[in-house]
């Protein structure tokens, strides 16, 4: 059984930070090793094939209730939440958490349970910011919190949400961290296990293995929102701990107000679409309408379909200008509540 753990949490610009740190890991490194990379659901990942390349560890794809070593890198498999459950890792396709599955804070808020001051958690490269609330998680129970340099990373936008909102114990660079962790750990406070761990742990943490979130109470953890779910249309219960803010709907999907604002900024697209689509096929029936009148040699109808036709052939083109021009960028407006509504925009939203 690993008796301390680390997991790292990368998105985009992942594979090569993660390829920099495991080939520095020791080969006596008494800790289990646990990685999520946001990848697509449709891509089955060969990140532990990748990573094994470079690392004198042995690097597996993590398997549903196998028991953690110390010494061995868990990868997380493709549209899986990777779950720790006391020793044990679990797979599960409990609801989607920031838009993804696997989820960065689903990981990290589960060592945080079960590892507590045991426990560290690393914010690699990568857009919007899964990770920031999980990091907190660990941090709260008395684990490490370690992000990547943004100076380095090409994507900067998760490490720097991370250092807005967590007393974060160290920046690093991904070429420093691989031989920092073992001094890390050492230079840790050792303390016992504690088991009073929050409420709003377990309860979450239970939503990612099992999935029924009402049953589990979820409806209780903070003020029930105006906003509904963007992936089922449910209510959304609003989060806070400390300065973070966050969602959560009835039926257990997640949101940080970031991945929230991405999703709901998918819909206004879709719905545009959706609605550009309706007023052209009506102009079609009514185009179609006019030449059944033509035949027929009723003008009176004939020009009223026209008419009506042209008037939605503009509404259309209306509508296709708006979709068009409309090209949202993600504010970081966690920290517009953290800093007193002062303005700040981070990187663009990048699909995962």
């Amino acid at each position: 059984m690993a008796e301390r753990i680390v997991a790292f949490g990368a998105s985009a610009g992942g594979v090569a930070a993660l390829r920099m740190i495991v080939a520095d890991l020791p080969r006596d490194l008494d800790a289990a090793v646990l990685i999520v990379l946001h990848i697509p659901v449709h891509t089955p990942t060969t990140l532990h094939e990748v990573l094994a390349l470079r690392s004198s560890l042995p690097v597996k794809l993590a398997e549903d209730r196998e028991r953690l070593r110390h010494g061995v890198i868990y990868v997380a498999p493709t549209d899986r939440h990777f779950v720790v459950e006391r020793a044990h890792v679990r797979l599960t396709r409990g609801p989607r958490e920031n838009r993804v599955r696997p989820c960065i804070d689903v990981l990290f808020r589960s060592i945080a349970l079960h590892y507590g001051a045991r426990a560290m958690g690393v914010v690699l490269t990568g857009t919007l910011d899964d990770g920031t609330a999980g990091l907190w998680a660990i941090k709260d129970r008395g684990g490490l919190a370690i992000v990547q340099d943004p100076k380095e990373c090409e994507w900067p936008s998760m490490p720097e949400n991370a250092l807005k909102h967590v007393a974060v114990d160290h920046v690093l660079l991904a070429s420093e961290m691989g031989r920092a962790l073992p001094r890390l750990f050492a230079e840790a406070p050792q303390r016992d296990l504690d088991d009073s761990a929050p409420h709003s742990l377990q309860l979450e943490t239970e939503i990612a293995i099992e999935g029924n979130a009402l049953k589990s109470g979820v409806m209780n953890m903070g003020q029930v929102s105006a906003n509904t779910c963007p992936e089922c249309h449910g209510v959304l219960v609003k989060i806070r701990e400390e300065r973070i803010t966050r969602y959560r709907c009835h039926t257990g999907h997640a949101f940080s107000v970031q991945s929230l604002l991405a999703d709901v900024d998918e819909s206004i697209e879709k719905s545009l679409w959706n609605a550009m689509r309706s007023v052209e096929e009506r102009a079609l029936v009514l185009r179609d309408m006019e030449s059944m009148a033509t035949l027929d040699k009723d003008t009176a109808v004939a020009e009223e379909c026209a008419e009506q036709a042209r008037f939605d052939e503009k509404r259309a083109q209306r509508l296709r200008e708006l979709i068009m021009e409309h090209s949202p960028r993600t504010p970081d407006l966690t920290a517009v509540i953290a800093n007193g509504n002062k303005s700040h925009v981070s990187t663009p939203h990048v699909g995962e």
